[in-house]
């Protein structure tokens, strides 16, 4: 989806943030080139020898692995240098076997142990369209590597893979569209011609737009899998990640020993009513951890009524402001209306301590902080470029949209904000305008069979964080049902990817690995919620 970028207490990448000219991420976007070039970002084959993987030239199938230098990554990544690459060749379009090949870029980091395990961890990206290779040292420092090797590859359409489907113009409408009304109908004619043009330019350089989908995508995986030569492995998906991840493990279980998915995003649900149902949960989290903190309480009561209140006000009577933002010697105007501080929310629980001073001061005329926030994660480095807005439109349009109305879309966010306008109502957070988006990205639908549950004997590890207000902490034991071996991790006080924030979840996810029916839990005994700022 095409991510509403807004500030995180450190990158999560999951960019679950839909409309292209709304979008992030947490939860999608990253790149500076449409088209990848290569780097030696660290040496060539054969640089290391793990457990993992002789990176020798293999084909197998349709696909072929050929060992080669590090992908190019928008700012450099130490962790690379260690890293053994190539690229993975597939067709762009299996049901089209004579049809264009594409290529995507692989690196594996090696484990930190001198005897590394011989089952490797596969890393699955958010997004849809983050690069799977830029989130590296995420994974690294997770700790994900200490006697594993971890393997990163872009999935299609991203970054470090070619063709790259992604689209600058539409980037650049989410920079000036801070200045706009966020769901006016003149905003919506705006945001739907720049998913036009996106479209139009990714047809004329040979993309089959059809082709960018979790079908195509975890068959790429079973491929990798097997043209590195390796028996069994481990994956790990975050964000939009483990809805690939639930798709892979149901389409092609042969060769998973183990599956972690983190910000749970399931394939039966996925759709704008489930970000609404997202939003509540993680809005509530962080509400009742600032009513039980009496200090947070006694300054700041009432909070949710005070953001109900403010977005029926906004609505009604946008606010314009104009901030600074670093980086951009200029001004900035931004507009902020009910639509635009309901999507600030939605990325603003990574910065839980700050929100209800923020929500404060809103409240008393003072919108300089929120917008700050809101026109800064627009405008940073990472919303440029950087974002496979092809792959994200491809799963949206076909997996999504067809099998979820307008009115099912509509009362899904009425059921747990009754107090909304309808035309905040009518853009679900993190989708903004997708519905008239799809119309002109137009893709056929997938089979049915798309939005099937996963069932599955596979050990999985089900993470959430409690203040999650993108993939809500819910949806774990929602995919656990048919998950006969599942194990439910909600790690309190937390954001969307809990291992991007929590050590706690890091130290979880890393002994699940080592031990996929018993993890180890203990450390979410005695965790404690954020002090929240108080302000004068």
């Amino acid at each position: 989806m095409a991510l509403d970028h807004a500030p995180r207490r450190r990158r999560t990448m999951c960019r679950l943030h839909a409309t292209p000219a709304a979008v992030a991420t947490g939860i999608l976007v990253t790149g500076l080139l449409a088209t990848p070039a290569h780097a030696e970002h660290g040496p060539g084959p054969g640089a290391f020898t793990g457990a993992v993987i002789g990176a020798v030239a293999r084909t197998v199938g349709d696909a072929h692995f050929e060992p080669g230098p590090c992908p190019r990554t928008p700012e450099p990544i130490d962790v690379l240098k260690e890293a053994r690459c190539g690229t993975l060749t597939v067709p762009e379009n299996r049901a089209k076997p004579d049809g264009r090949q594409i290529t995507l870029s692989v690196a594996i980091v090696p484990a930190v142990a001198d005897k590394p395990k011989p089952d490797p961890i596969v890393w699955l990206a958010g997004g849809p369209g983050d690069d799977a290779v830029g989130e590296a040292k995420m994974a690294v420092d997770g700790g994900l590597n200490r006697d594993r090797d971890v393997i990163f590859m872009s999935q299609r359409g991203t970054y470090s893979a070619d063709p790259a489907l992604t689209c600058p113009n539409i980037d650049e409408f989410n920079a000036r569209a801070v200045g706009l009304v966020y769901d006016a109908p003149s905003t919506e004619r705006l945001h739907v011609e720049a998913t036009r043009t996106c479209r139009e330019q990714l047809v004329a350089r040979g993309a089959d737009l059809s082709a960018y989908n979790d079908t195509e995508s975890a068959a790429d995986y079973a491929d990798l899998r097997v043209a590195l030569g390796i028996d069994q492995w481990n994956v790990f998906g975050i964000s939009y990640g483990t809805h690939l991840a639930l798709i892979y493990m149901r389409q092609h279980p042969q060769g998973i020993r183990s599956v972690g998915i983190d910000g749970i995003l399931p394939p039966s649900k996925a759709g704008s009513a489930l970000t609404w149902s997202s939003a509540r949960q993680g809005f509530d989290g962080l509400f009742k951890a600032c009513a039980e903190q009496p200090a947070c309480n006694r300054r700041y009561p009432n909070l949710s009524s005070t953001f109900e209140r403010l977005v029926r006000e906004l609505e009604a009577h946008p606010v314009t402001t104009t901030v600074t933002v670093p980086g951009h010697p200029e001004p900035v105007k931004v507009v902020l209306d009910g639509g635009a501080l309901v999507n600030w929310m939605t990325s603003a629980t990574h910065v839980a301590p700050g929100v209800p001073r923020s929500l404060d001061e809103l409240a008393h005329g003072k919108p300089q902080r929120i917008a700050e926030q809101w026109a800064g994660g627009k405008l940073s480095p990472e919303a440029f470029g950087r974002a496979a807005h092809g792959l994200a439109y491809g799963i949206f349009c076909s997996e999504w949209v067809p099998y979820e109305s307008r009115a099912e879309a509509i009362r899904g966010g009425r059921n747990v904000f009754p107090s909304f306008p309808r035309s905040v109502l009518a853009q679900a957070p993190q989708l903004t305008f997708l519905r008239p988006d799809c119309d002109v990205w137009n893709v056929p639908a997938a089979p049915p069979s798309i939005r099937d549950v996963t069932r599955s004997d596979i050990p999985t590890l089900a993470l959430s964080g409690g203040f999650d207000s993108q993939t809500g902490a819910d949806n774990g034991p929602y995919v656990a049902r048919t998950l006969s071996r599942a194990t439910v991790v909600t790690v309190p006080y937390e954001p969307h990817v809990v291992f991007a924030t929590s050590r706690c979840a890091q130290e979880i996810t890393v002994s699940f690995f080592d031990n996929p029916t018993a993890p180890q839990t203990g450390c979410l005994t005695g965790l404690k919620p954020p002090q929240f700022e108080i302000g004068p």
